[in-house]
């Protein structure tokens, strides 16, 4: 007698998937009124039956991203009232202030690859709302949302953003947390740029991490590996800010879970290894207004306008005000290194590629900004949502300009420095407001306390640690 499996979750073809979620990818480009997808995604939940869970994801102050897996049927009876401990967040609520709400944005929503995350499971981002339903001043993802609905909202301007996420492929399983037994990393692969052949552990994660990207709708551009051994970067195509922010999140999730069942270790640590180039996360950025590229001027210096200039200018100005949100970890100053195309130097260049600000050659489509000094640990949503008001709102330079640009300054080369330059910053303080300044410059402090204050040739065992994205909540109750 034939039995039948005693499991039917919901399991989807690539293609397939793919093409959902362009769909749902387009209704977020196209501004649907967040009332009728809400509905659509209502219905979807109510009616496919092999779903068991959804999971929902908010990402804290230091740029960590959180998961909760929600039975689909309590979902569905209890969205408006989503609650959880925000004390135990490191960075959120303090204990007297610790019920805080998470408000589903139903436009993020994604379909996912069963072999890699598991059958009968959709994920949708959300933000974090205080207990009365204002919005909580720590979640940044939420700060990034507003302010770029408050731009189109007002005269139909759209920041696009377009990351390129650089990480390590090392052998092992959680290599970052056994680095205090091991003292070192494994690589995979000994090559170098475009140098993997197609069958190698390194090609194989590659090629298995661009697929489930592909399939999760990001439009994927290039892959290949790095100019560093057993490194790696996946390019998809630039988008709306909060769309490139989501899939900067789920890039490296994606990215780590794959390496994991590859009995690997996929590490976006700036620097892990002295003596070879380290992970960046240059940041392309541009704005538009009815499909108009803001930022294009055919006659302009490197073909970017005015505007393009003005931003790039408001950059410069306020780089060591805003370099701790680009470099928010011990570790992300030894790749601020000018031997290895470190991007320290605080000026704008086309070719300079240890400029903190390059402009790449474009076109009408394609003229952009480009900031090399981002590391790949930073709060994606913090990052964008900083440089988009430092671009417009920053103090502008007290001398000219051209000056200004062309004379080489360089960004701080320890995190105590940046820390300082952060917390005496009036404008971070405006723009983030006092409690999230002291709260970040606490968390940066906390962490940097813990490690030797000259970084040294050799990266330290608490480096790595006590870094936001490996230290695990057991250690850091401890102290």
């Amino acid at each position: 007698m034939e039995t039948k499996g005693l499991r039917t979750f919901l399991e989807i073809p690539y293609d397939e998937l793919e093409e959902r979620n362009l769909k749902v990818k387009e209704q977020r480009v196209q501004h649907v009124a967040a009332d009728k997808v809400r509905e659509e995604r209502i219905k979807y939940l109510t009616d496919e039956r092999n779903l068991k869970a959804v999971t929902v994801c908010f990402t804290d102050l230091e740029g960590r991203l959180h998961m909760l897996d929600y039975d689909k049927k309590f979902l569905l009876k209890s969205a408006d009232n989503l609650t959880f401990d925000g004390s135990s967040i490191r960075g959120f609520s303090q204990q007297s202030e610790s019920d805080l709400r998470l408000n589903i944005d139903w436009g993020s929503f994604y379909w996912l690859p069963s072999d890699i995350f598991g059958p009968g499971k959709v994920l949708v981002f959300s933000e974090v709302l205080e207990r009365d339903g204002s919005p909580y001043h720590a979640d940044m993802r939420g700060q990034l949302k507003r302010i770029t609905e408050a731009l189109y909202q007002k005269d139909g301007t759209v920041f696009h953003a377009a990351p390129e996420v650089e990480g390590f492929l090392f052998k092992g399983r959680d290599a970052e947390r056994h680095y205090h037994e091991t003292g070192k990393f494994d690589f995979i692969s000994t090559g170098g740029y475009y140098h993997s052949l197609p069958g190698d552990p390194l090609r194989a994660f590659i090629d298995k991490a661009a697929e489930a990207q592909r399939a999760m709708g990001f439009q994927n551009e290039k892959d290949h590996p790095e100019v560093a051994p057993s490194q790696f970067e996946m390019n998809f195509s630039y988008s709306e800010a909060l769309i490139s922010a989501d899939q900067i999140q789920l890039y490296k999730l994606l990215c780590r879970q794959v390496a994991a069942q590859m009995d690997t270790t996929a590490s976006f640590l700036p620097k892990p290894v002295t003596g070879v180039n380290g992970n960046g996360m240059h940041m392309n950025m541009s704005l538009s207004k009815n499909n108009k590229n803001l930022f294009y001027d055919k006659a302009g210096q490197d073909n970017l306008s005015p505007m393009g200039w003005e931003f790039i200018d408001r950059l410069l100005t306020n780089a060591n005000d805003i370099c701790l949100v680009l470099n928010s970890s011990v570790n992300a100053y030894r790749r601020l290194d000018p031997h290895y195309e470190a991007p320290n130097q605080i000026k704008a260049s086309a070719n300079n590629r240890g400029a903190m600000v390059r402009i790449p050659y474009g076109n009408e489509r394609s003229a952009r900004v480009e900031c090399r000094s981002v590391a790949p640990d930073a709060n994606p949503y913090l990052v964008l949502y900083s440089l988009l008001r430092t671009g417009l709102e920053g103090p502008q330079p007290q001398e000219d300009a051209e000056s200004k640009r062309s004379r080489t300054r360089f960004l701080p080369d320890n995190i105590f420095d940046a820390i300082r330059l952060f917390k005496g910053s009036s404008f971070i303080a405006n723009i983030l407001g006092e409690n999230v300044q002291s709260k970040f410059a606490e968390l940066k402090t906390a962490s940097a306390e813990r490690c030797p204050k000259q970084l040294g040739a050799r990266v330290k065992t608490s480096e790595i640690q006590f870094h936001h994205e490996i230290t695990n909540q057991y250690l850091w109750s401890q102290f």
